[in-house]
């Protein structure tokens, strides 16, 4: 079997990219001032340090750390759409692995070339989320909403063509509570120069996310 180059877009996925790491939100609230007691008199002033019922600042989130990334999505998986591909996948380092993690698979068979990657991003807060995820699909045009993965999900597939050569590429953001979730896959045929159909790549990459965000469950807040 002869061996194609690959063209330099796709030869630059191979590459790792560093994930920039996703901003948190803190939120927080002043505590009640302290009410005088019966027993003070009126003219008397209620002292500055005096004690008053501590107010909780602390946000409620449901997923404080990102799961194992290359276990989030199941063998068979990543063996239907990327195939060739060593199922154990390669991790990205990260500065922070607790906030964010991702993983990719990638393999050439024969003339067909797959690309999966699968990250996880750790907020602060759901509201942190919200904003993030809102950010990144008024970014996104062209897509639409994908139902019934977390608590919001967004579906992307655009075709990019480099000297003849065609590639697809979808990208899904879900949001499940304080954590983000994307799903990045594409593909190429080297031999038709073709890529692979909007509709392919759309429902492997969909197929990958409703696999991550289940997985979401081993960083649940104890």
């Amino acid at each position: 079997m002869r061996s194609l180059p690959l063209p330099l877009a796709l030869t630059a996925r191979l590459t790792p990219v560093a994930v920039l790491a996703c901003a948190g939100w803190a939120l927080s609230s002043d505590p009640a001032a302290p009410a005088a007691t019966a027993n003070h008199r009126s003219s008397q002033q209620a002292p500055t340090g005096s004690a008053s019922a501590p107010s909780s600042t602390a946000v409620s989130k449901s997923y404080r750390a990102a799961p194992a990334p290359c276990t989030s999505v199941p063998v068979a998986t990543v063996k239907s759409l990327v195939p060739g591909a060593k199922t154990s996948g390669k991790e990205i380092p990260s500065t922070d692995t607790s906030l964010r993690r991702t993983c990719s698979w990638n393999a050439l068979k024969g003339y067909d070339y797959r690309w999966l990657d699968i990250s996880f991003e750790i907020t602060d807060s759901d509201d942190a989320a919200k904003k993030e995820y809102q950010q990144r699909v008024s970014e996104k045009s062209g897509g639409g909403e994908v139902p019934g993965v977390g608590d919001a999900g967004y579906s992307v597939v655009n075709l990019t063509t480099e000297s003849k050569q065609e590639t697809r590429e979808g990208v899904v953001l879900v949001r499940a509570s304080n954590a983000l979730v994307v799903v990045t896959y594409n593909g190429s045929d080297f031999e038709s120069k073709k890529a692979p159909s909007t509709d392919e790549i759309n429902k492997g990459a969909i197929k990958a996310a409703k696999s991550a965000v289940a997985a979401l469950g081993s960083g649940t807040a104890g």
